[in-house]
């Protein structure tokens, strides 16, 4: 049995992991918007494309990430991940790719990402300040 992706709940995660309250998350949608319409939006299991093209807009996230991200998928992903970093180092004296230079990578694009998710919290946080001192 095939798993369905529940855009309305990707569209809360990661906006959750930027640190985005609904409420920012519809001011930045539009004056129609406010938070219960977000809470809303955020159950529907499909949502229309030209709304995702917008809130990939405004959260900054490639709209295939609200459209493909799999929970479950994921955490098997993670999981294979850990398994096999379990297994004896000799596993690796057969590979062409250092284990140390992929390990190193994988942390540069975690801390490429941080990086990034500060600068968007700032953004908001600089945004809400702008919309505070305006009033």
């Amino acid at each position: 049995m095939e798993q369905k992706i529940h855009q309305g709940r990707n569209v809360k995660r990661f906006r959750e992991m930027l640190g985005i309250k609904q409420e920012a998350l519809a001011f930045d949608l539009g004056e129609d918007w406010n938070q219960k319409k977000v809470s809303l939006l955020e159950q529907k299991d499909i949502i229309e494309d030209p709304l995702l093209q917008k809130i990939s807009e405004v959260l900054k996230i490639p709209i295939e990430a609200f459209k493909n991200f799999d929970e479950q998928q994921a955490i098997n992903i993670i999981s294979n991940t850990f398994e096999n970093c379990q297994q004896p180092a000799s596993v690796f004296y057969n590979s062409t790719i250092n284990p140390v230079e992929q390990l190193i990578k994988v942390h540069e694009e975690k801390i490429a990402l941080y990086e990034r998710m500060l600068k968007e919290k700032d953004d908001m946080m600089s945004r809400l300040e702008k919309i505070i001192n305006s009033k």
